[in-house]
């Protein structure tokens, strides 16, 4: 095997380079995650420990949102372990086309599916993500009935 010089790494350079922007974007992508999961936790401890405490007709709607957030919480995992996997097969194939370019193999097929798994990985991700978004969404409009229920029966009383 011929020894590389710097000119024949320079092309392998620039192609690796692609793979780990990506990287870079879906670790922003996966800090914005990891941030959603933690306060959907946070506040799933907050309404369990009111819970606890609340009166029998608030029960209900305390249950429906804590379900609510337990739905959340699986989505988001399961966002955040796809987008994982992502920047995952990113990395294998940056080592992927290293390994190619030095030893001159052929493995084409291998790269086009380890991108395509990258980028299957990573548009699950985001669909999940997408729904988490969505059911926050759903969780506010149920707070946002329940306030105007409580300010139409309070209103109702005086």
């Amino acid at each position: 095997m011929p020894a590389m010089t710097v000119h024949d790494l320079i092309p392998i350079l620039q192609v690796a380079i692609g793979p780990m922007i990506l990287v870079s974007g879906v670790g922003l992508l996966l800090l914005s995650m990891t941030n959603r999961l933690g306060r959907t936790v946070d506040r799933a401890r907050e309404l369990s420990r009111h819970l606890q405490s609340a009166a029998p007709g608030d029960r209900a709607r305390l249950r429906s949102q804590l379900d609510i957030l337990l739905q959340r919480a699986r989505l988001l995992r399961s966002a955040i372990a796809l987008a994982s996997i992502s920047v995952l097969l990113a990395a294998v194939l940056v080592i992927v086309l290293f390994v190619t370019a030095l030893f001159g193999l052929g493995t084409v097929p291998v790269l086009i599916g380890l991108f395509s798994a990258c980028m299957a990985a990573l548009v699950v991700s985001l669909v999940l993500f997408l729904k988490d978004v969505n059911l926050s969404l759903a969780a506010l409009k149920l707070e946002i009935e329940a306030s105007e229920s409580a300010g139409r029966g309070s209103a109702a009383s005086e």
